[in-house]
């Protein structure tokens, strides 16, 4: 435990997040590159936090079913359940930018066929093949983080993109449900196809794609998913955003396609997450971390299960998002310090192929939830979901590091890395 003062629930001193907040984030900011990659990649992964609801909510507009919106969903989230890991092992065999350019190139043109109002099976061949072809920028940067700043300022920078990802994961639902209810679903899925290939195209043009080379992997594909610190990763990840997404198809059964309380509330649960890792997620990472603060998720959920009305689920949602990003930089930081720099990439992809399932799996569930028992059996979901992931992090604390007045650096390869330029 922290010796400098009482210990915040989320795990932290009160004296440390005081001292050391403002000034963690004001000299990464100073560092070259930090800010423009950051920017890059927040705008080329924007579409992941965009696409399961605004598909969602399109398919069950065109075929009347949360049921058929499930499987499309179930589909897409098979393609990136393959694509992750495998695309970020290809970055090491053929270089990151190639491999980006064709991924988004493909995807973004899968994305737009979505758009039309296609059979049930039609909507399920094109998702799959938007999963298959889903751009691997989130293995890509947590890779190249490493190579950009010292020991000390990479657990602060973890933090910075976990708040950022709180912005894809959340306030990107905001933003698609305001443009799907107001404007019309095709255009919800439409904008997601238009950032990812703006979005990528930013992100391709970032210097440090092109000095930093990714190790080949001398291990076999998938070995990396056998080590604990990954599989935890995988696993809480997948729980973490099924149940930010779970909440996000509840939100929107709550008040109907055409509520803007929707996007209130959603955009109070991504302030939430955003206070949360800013304030909190930069502070030195110990074994219980990680379930502490997906116990935080777990109470706000729960709490906002218990009165659908917009007032209360913005206080229960705004609880649930403090400990959102904060949990997500627990489980980067914790990634990066176990492993080699060769390995990072594929271990970087199977989280996030966690993190797409959940998102994809999350709304799939509470989508039969919903046609089942009504819009607070998606908050079922999530709670339950933010439970389980309370019970694998507990569990899993023996095999968790202590990160601490530590170096979260991933451990040098033997072989020398290639720099360019």
């Amino acid at each position: 435990m922290w010796k400098s003062g009482p210990v915040h629930p989320l795990g932290v001193s009160r004296r440390s997040i005081v001292g050391g907040r403002m000034s963690a984030y004001g000299d990464l900011l100073k560092t070259p590159g930090v800010a423009r990659i950051v920017s890059a990649q927040l705008l080329a992964r924007m579409p992941a936090g965009m696409l399961s609801l605004g598909v969602l909510m399109h398919v069950e507009q065109t075929h009347d079913s949360y049921g058929a919106a499930g499987i499309v969903l179930a589909a897409l989230s098979i393609g990136q359940a393959v694509s992750g890991p495998l695309l970020g092992r290809w970055m090491g065999a053929w270089r990151m930018r190639p491999v980006i350019a064709i991924t988004m190139a493909v995807c973004t043109a899968a994305i737009a066929v979505l758009a039309l109002p296609l059979p049930v099976w039609g909507f399920v061949l094109v998702a799959l093949l938007v999963g298959l072809s889903t751009p691997p920028i989130q293995p890509a940067v947590r890779t190249i983080y490493p190579k950009m700043v010292n020991s000390k300022q990479l657990t602060p920078l973890f933090s910075l993109d976990a708040s950022a990802q709180e912005i894809i994961w959340v306030a990107g639902p905001v933003a698609v449900t305001f443009i799907a209810t107001q404007i019309g679903t095709p255009v919800g899925v439409l904008v997601p196809a238009a950032l990812t290939l703006f979005g990528g195209l930013f992100f391709l043009s970032s210097p440090e794609l092109g000095r930093v080379r990714i190790p080949r992997s001398r291990g076999r594909f998938g070995k990396v998913l056998l080590k604990p610190i990954v599989a935890i990763a995988t696993v809480v990840g997948m729980l973490l955003i099924g149940t930010a997404s779970a909440v996000e198809a509840g939100v929107v059964a709550v008040f109907g396609h055409d509520g803007l309380e929707a996007g209130i509330v959603l955009a109070v649960f991504a302030g939430g997450s955003l206070i949360g890792g800013l304030a909190f997620g930069h502070i030195g990472i110990s074994p219980w971390a990680i379930a502490r603060r997906m116990a935080v998720v777990a109470v706000g959920v729960a709490l906002a299960s218990a009165v659908l009305e917009a007032w209360w689920l913005s206080i229960g949602l705004l609880i649930a998002g403090l400990g959102i990003a904060p949990a997500l930089a627990a489980i980067f930081t914790s990634v990066s310090s176990s492993l080699r720099f060769s390995e990072t990439a594929e271990a970087y992809g199977w989280v996030g192929t966690g993190q797409l399932i959940g998102a994809a799996a999350g709304s799939a569930a509470a989508g039969f939830m919903i046609d089942g028992v009504g819009p607070q059996g998606a908050f079922w979901v999530g709670g339950g979901l933010a439970a389980l992931g309370v019970i694998v992090a507990v569990v899993s604390v023996r095999w968790l590091p202590d990160l601490r007045g530590k170096d979260a650096g991933p451990r040098p390869d033997t072989e020398p890395l290639d720099l360019i330029g």
